[in-house]
């Protein structure tokens, strides 16, 4: 089979649509994830998914089942929990150990295939059905209508939380709203680059924007358009040159990040909603 009839078949086009809807909610959310100084959270939520999924798998339940009930369980406890940025990473962290636990638990008693519980740790993207990428198409679509109507609000908190409180808008509210977004997002990106690699793709191209424009719509714009980039571009090296798919994404999302800290410093731009 040549690689222009590889491009056309069904699991490759599916894997395009599924890397742009993921690269979409991603690159919106990541954005948050760096202003907010949450990397921890977003990499903790991904290994609570992984828990989920493995929970689904050995009650015989798709994973995407599993991960949602962890991710957004996570999310919301986080969110009420850490809202206080002093208790913040305690809240994280025994949120984190406590699914890892459960991980282990649901792995050691489950005795079916291994490639279930491999897929969540590394991705399936070259093997998304169609009805896999109608669930992630419509969770991304929810994430970035979500984002837009809650930019402001939402930008605000995350940038002074004290001033915000102060004019009656609920930072705790925002925190729950942001991790809600980051649990979904997680959910979907787990589903192209897996569980050990959802961070790179959530943070690589927003820290990548944060380097290169304090301006938040702009930043904003800079990460989708980064995480566009690495998923696309990571799909067509993945199917031309072999390789994990997920493996090129990060690679080259990581790659964008450190570009632009060896790029030649800017002007200070004054943030700007």
């Amino acid at each position: 089979m040549s690689f222009s009839q590889l491009l056309s078949t069904s699991f490759v086009q599916n894997a395009f649509w599924a890397v742009t809807a993921v690269a979409l909610a991603a690159g919106a959310v990541g954005y948050f994830v760096v202003l907010r100084r949450q990397a921890f959270a977003a990499h903790a939520i991904g290994h609570v998914g992984f828990a989920g999924a493995a929970g689904a798998v050995l009650l015989g339940l798709s994973p995407i089942v599993g991960l949602l009930v962890f991710c957004l369980g996570a999310g919301l406890l986080i969110g009420v929990g850490g809202a206080n940025l002093d208790d913040r990473d305690a809240v994280v962290g025994v949120t984190l150990t406590a699914a890892l636990g459960l991980g282990v638990l649901f792995i050691s008693l489950y005795s079916g295939y291994a490639n279930a519980t491999y897929s969540i740790l590394f991705g399936q993207i070259l093997g998304v059905s169609t009805h896999d990428l109608v669930i992630v198409a419509l969770l991304s679509v929810a994430v970035v209508v979500a984002v837009s109507l809650t930019y402001r609000p939402l930008l605000f908190a995350s940038v002074d939380a004290q001033s915000a409180a102060a004019r009656g808008l609920s930072t705790r509210a925002m925190s729950l709203v942001f991790m809600t977004l980051l649990a979904v997002t997680t959910v979907v990106a787990i589903q192209v680059v897996g569980v050990l690699l959802v961070f790179s793709l959530l943070v690589a191209p927003a820290a990548a924007a944060e380097v290169v424009t304090t301006r938040p719509r702009d930043a904003l714009f800079v990460a989708v358009v980064v995480a566009l980039f690495s998923a696309w571009a990571g799909l067509f090296l993945g199917v031309a040159f072999g390789g994990p798919v997920s493996f090129w994404i990060t690679a080259i999302a990581s790659t964008g990040y450190l570009a632009a800290r060896l790029a030649p410093p800017r002007r200070h731009e004054r943030r700007s909603a």
